[in-house]
C-alpha cells in the first residue's frame, strides 16, 4: 500500500519545481542552515566523512560542495592491468549482463531498447546490438563523482530532456522505461574495448549534472536535444581521459549506465543485481582467446536488485 502510493506520487508531484527548488537551496550559502542540513544529511544516510579529503563539515560553505566532496586518493585504488575495467562509481549494481538485440532489462517485468535510451539514435544503438550493459544505482550516501571504467576519446555528447523520476529501486520496478523516459547525458567513447557509451541519468532533486570537459550540462532544462561532436584523438579540442579519471558529476543521487558493444568484455564474476561497487573496482575484462565471452546468452546476472 505504501510502496503504491510513492509510485503515484512519482506521477502527481511537481518533479521540475522541486528539483528547481532543491538545486537553488543546495548551492546557497546558507551559513548555520547548510550546516545543520549538511550534518542532519551524514547523520541520516551514514556517510563515511573518513573518506573524504577534507571530513570536516565546516569545510563546506555548501550543500553541493559537501555534496561533490573529492575523497582521499588512496581509498578509491584503480585496477591497473590494462586488459581490465575500473567501476566507474560507488553505488549498487541494479542490473547487468547480455543485451538481447536490443533489447536491455529495467527490473523484473520491465524491458526498454538501446535506441530508446540514446533517443532514437539508430545507428549509435546498432554499435550495442548483443552487446553488454551494466547499470549503477547512486544512493545518497554514495560518492557521487563518476570515473572512466578504461582510456577513451570522446566522441560525442547527447543531452537529452526529460521527466526527472527517482531512479531508487522501488520506481525502476515500477514505472515502465524509466531510464529511457528520464533526463540524461550520454557520452560516447572510444576505447581500446570497441565503443562504450557512459550515460548520466538524472533524477527528482538531481540539481545537475556536469561533466570534466563542458561544466554544467543541466540545468537550464531548455526542453531540446542537444548534441555535441568532439574531434578525433590528437586533434585540437579533443578529449581524452584516462582509466580512473573523473569524467562528471550528480550533484544529488543518480543512476550510470554503461553500454558495451558485442564480444568485447566479461563482467567480474563478483558482480551481480544488488552488489555493492566501490569506485576504481573491477568491473570487467576484455575478451580474448584465452578469456572468452562468457554468460552471453544466460540471465544469470539478471536479478531484480534487493531494495
Amino acid at each position: 500500500m505504501l510502496d503504491n502510493l510513492k509510485i503515484r506520487l512519482q506521477y502527481l508531484l511537481p518533479k521540475q519545481c522541486i528539483t528547481h527548488l532543491a538545486g537553488w537551496f543546495a548551492n546557497k550559502k546558507a551559513g548555520w542552515l547548510t550546516q545543520l542540513v549538511i550534518k542532519a544529511f551524514a547523520k541520516i544516510y551514514k556517510v563515511d566523512m573518513n573518506e573524504a579529503k577534507d571530513p570536516s563539515f565546516t569545510a563546506y560553505s555548501t550543500f553541493n560542495e559537501f555534496f561533490i566532496r573529492p575523497l582521499k586518493e588512496e581509498v578509491r585504488p584503480i585496477v591497473d592491468e590494462p586488459h581490465q575495467l575500473a567501476l566507474p562509481a560507488d553505488g549498487t549494481i541494479s542490473q547487468l549482463g547480455a543485451i538481447r538485440e536490443d533489447q536491455i532489462i529495467q527490473a523484473k517485468g520491465h524491458y526498454y531498447t538501446v535506441e530508446a535510451l540514446l533517443a532514437g539514435q539508430h545507428q549509435l544503438a546498432e554499435k550495442f546490438r548483443d552487446g553488454q550493459f551494466v547499470t549503477t544505482y547512486l544512493s545518497p550516501k554514495d560518492y557521487h563523482c563518476v570515473h572512466m571504467p578504461c582510456d577513451g576519446v570522446l566522441k560525442e555528447m547527447i543531452y537529452v530532456p526529460g521527466d526527472l523520476f527517482s531512479v531508487n529501486p522501488l520506481t525502476a520496478a515500477n514505472v515502465p522505461n524509466l531510464f529511457a523516459r528520464n533526463e540524461r547525458v550520454i557520452c560516447l567513447f572510444e576505447t581500446e574495448f570497441g565503443p562504450m557509451v557512459q550515460i548520466l541519468v538524472g533524477a527528482t532533486i538531481v540539481g545537475s549534472i556536469e561533466t570534466v570537459w563542458g561544466g554544467c550540462v543541466t540545468p537550464p532544462r531548455e526542453g531540446i536535444i542537444k548534441r555535441w561532436v568532439y574531434p578525433d584523438e590528437g586533434e585540437e579540442g579533443a578529449v581524452s581521459l584516462r582509466k580512473g579519471e573523473e569524467m562528471g558529476r550528480f550533484k544529488l543521487g543518480s543512476t550510470v549506465i554503461n553500454l558495451f558493444a558485442h564480444n568485447q568484455i566479461n563482467f567480474a564474476n563478483n558482480l551481480y543485481s544488488g552488489s555493492q561497487t566501490r569506485m576504481g573496482g573491477l568491473m570487467a575484462q576484455s575478451v580474448t582467446p584465452e578469456n572468452p565471452l562468457e554468460n552471453a546468452d544466460d540471465s544469470v546476472n539478471q536479478h531484480d536488485i534487493v531494495s
